[in-house]
């Protein structure tokens, strides 16, 4: 498979990660435990298969996805939950302040 194919995979996972458990009030609203524990090994997994170059040059947007995501679950899975420490294994920098945090523009906007 093409790296950009891998890299949009991993994107559109993320991205769509962090939609599904935005706003989430408790564990039942997650639905099932042992498909969102897979999905996130499947991001967990997929990231640590891209080449470090690639991961580079967009770690910052991965930090800011995956950190409103980590942000949402907090509040209904607690900081010490399995899902929140393997999310955060693929965290470099800082994340954002909230997971309504959606300030940083996109390369695409003016």
């Amino acid at each position: 498979m093409h790296i950009y194919s891998k890299i949009y995979q991993f994107a559109a996972s993320a991205g769509a990660f962090e939609g599904y458990v935005y706003k989430k009030k408790d564990p039942e609203e997650l639905g099932d435990m042992n498909a969102l524990s897979g999905w996130i090994d499947n991001i967990v997994g997929a990231y640590k298969h891209l080449p470090d170059e690639a991961i580079e040059l967009f770690q910052d947007s991965c930090d800011r996805t995956l950190g409103r995501a980590i942000l949402s679950l907090i509040p209904v899975l607690g900081e010490d939950h399995d899902f929140i420490s393997k999310l955060k294994s693929i965290i470099k920098g800082s994340i954002p302040a909230s997971p309504d945090d959606f300030k940083k523009q996109k390369w695409f906007q003016n």
